[in-house]
């Protein structure tokens, strides 16, 4: 089999990489004061219109390409870091924000702890994700007849943007010693949708739905306080 190397912005399960068709979709960062990180540095930037933020990625999913208007809605945010920080704040815990949620398009606020791992899964609709602060590693898998097998990989830093298709396959690590946060956005109902998830060790296929993303996340900041707890 043909190892694929990823590079660009954008992965497809084949290529593991699809053009994302800029768009005239604009994105209004509203205008408010000054805001300042938890730590008390100032973000120096304008906050993002959350509001706006979804309207313009609602209407941008009635194009002909949805899931490239859409990503660029997506790309147009997160060149803004710090007034992405200043509207959803400085990530401190694992957890999914949802900022909008129907039938056919899911947008959430995803915050993975350090060093914050999870297992190979699927989503069985196409998947933007953005990141506004740390780094996100993918290492992107491909169905075999006996399981799944590692076939690439793509490391997300802040400001990144990737597309996935609905058949893509990856595991995600947050291999800083620091938080890091991304908006997550799908083509369809992420949380009443049955995917599948692989065994990290043994890579058995196994349900995994939104209930089961949302423990696998209260465990990482269960482990945090654990750790913060022996100091």
């Amino acid at each position: 089999m043909t190892r694929k190397v990823l590079t660009g912005n954008t992965v497809t399960r084949r290529s593991f990489l699809i053009a994302g068709a800029v768009m005239a979709t604009g994105l209004n960062l509203g205008t408010v004061q000054r805001a300042r990180s938890q730590s008390g540095r100032p973000l120096g930037r304008a906050k993002m219109d959350i509001d706006q933020f979804v309207h313009d990625c609602i209407s941008a999913h009635q194009e002909t390409d949805p899931q490239a208007a859409v990503l660029e809605v997506l790309r147009r945010a997160v060149q803004e870091p710090g007034a992405v920080i200043a509207a959803l704040g400085e990530p401190t815990e694992a957890g999914i924000r949802v900022l909008h949620r129907s039938e056919t398009l899911t947008i959430f606020n995803a915050t993975w702890t350090p060093q914050m791992n999870l297992m190979p899964h699927n989503h069985l609709m196409w998947a933007n994700i953005g990141i506004y602060t740390g780094r996100e590693d993918n290492i992107l898998w491909h169905k075999t007849p006996e399981s799944i097998e590692a076939v690439g990989a793509k490391a997300l830093f802040e400001r990144d943007v990737v597309a996935l298709p609905p058949d893509a396959i990856h595991s995600v690590t947050n291999p800083l010693p620091r938080f890091t946060g991304g908006i997550h956005i799908y083509g369809g109902d992420f949380f009443d949708t049955t995917r599948s998830q692989w065994n990290p060790e043994t890579r058995a296929e196994e349900p995994s739905d939104g209930a089961v993303i949302r423990a696998i996340f209260d465990r990482e900041n269960d482990r945090m306080q654990r750790e913060r707890d022996r100091g």
